[in-house]
């Protein structure tokens, strides 16, 4: 079993920054892939940024490319999202998840998931 734990979210005003961590615990080998998902107010959970197991190989969605970044600490067993330039559309859960093969944006192919944490941006 995988338990994944995020931590980091809270609210902050339009244009600040925050960074998100997800901690990684159990049978890490099994998640060659970590992504992050966000759950806005009423609305589905969508793709946020994916990684790779070298971290060689980042993807993001097209309303936070150029302003988030995906990082992992494979030695920590961590993943992270540091949030820059935030908007208040960029409020909701953030979750991360982890899937043991290619680098999907569908939450169907990621088979563990964290509790999820809040991230409030105010105008």
């Amino acid at each position: 079993q995988v338990q994944l734990v995020e931590s980091g979210g809270g609210l902050v005003q339009a244009g600040g920054s925050l960074r998100l961590s997800c901690a990684a615990s159990g049978r890490t080998f099994n998640l060659p892939t970590m992504g992050w998902f966000r759950q806005p107010p009423g609305k589905e959970r969508e793709f946020v940024a994916g990684i790779s197991w070298s971290g060689s190989m980042t993807f993001y969605a097209d309303s936070v490319k150029g302003r988030f970044t995906i990082s992992r600490d494979n030695a920590q067993s961590t993943v992270y999202l540091q949030m820059n330039s935030l908007k208040p559309e960029d409020t909701a859960v953030y979750y991360c998840a982890g899937s043991p093969a290619g680098l999907p944006r569908r939450s169907s192919a990621y088979n563990y998931w964290g509790q999820g944490t809040q991230v409030t941006v105010s105008s």
